[in-house]
């Protein structure tokens, strides 16, 4: 019996295992790539309802140092700043972007909150992009 033949009889004997094992390799990748499609969902879904959170406790602390002036401090602002910075760094474009945004105009008037109308506006616009951003973001995780 030549080598060839005795290939084909032995694939011919094994071929339900051959059939099982390619099934679970196929399975084990399978299974592999959507755990890891789901863990990282769920990473920017977490850091997405996160950021939303803490975007409006900023948006209250904006509004607090301006019409509640001896109510509140702005230095309290930069708490949630520095979160809202540190997990928009897990949220994919182009919520980086937009944050990068709104830290710019944060540093540039949260000194400014308790007296200058505009600097409030700006922020809060700021905090509106960034949201929109967010759930846009939120809306395309499959």
């Amino acid at each position: 019996m030549s080598s060839w033949q005795y290939f084909r009889d032995s694939i011919k004997s094994n071929e339900v295992a051959l059939i099982s094992l390619f099934v679970a390799i196929f399975a084990l990748f399978y299974t592999t790539t959507r755990d890891e499609r789901y863990d990282k969902n769920r990473t920017v879904r977490l850091a997405s309802f996160e950021v939303l959170k803490n975007l409006g406790e900023l948006q209250v602390v904006v509004n607090a140092s301006y019409y509640q002036k001896e109510k509140s401090d702005p230095m309290l602002g930069w708490g949630r700043i520095a979160l809202i910075g540190d997990l928009s760094r897990l949220i994919p474009h182009p919520v980086p972007g937009t944050i990068d945004r709104l830290l710019g105009v944060w540093k540039s008037d949260w000194n400014s909150l308790n007296s200058d109308e505009v600097s409030v506006e700006r922020i809060s616009k700021e905090i509106d992009a960034s949201r929109q951003a967010v759930l846009e973001n939120l809306r395309q995780i499959t």
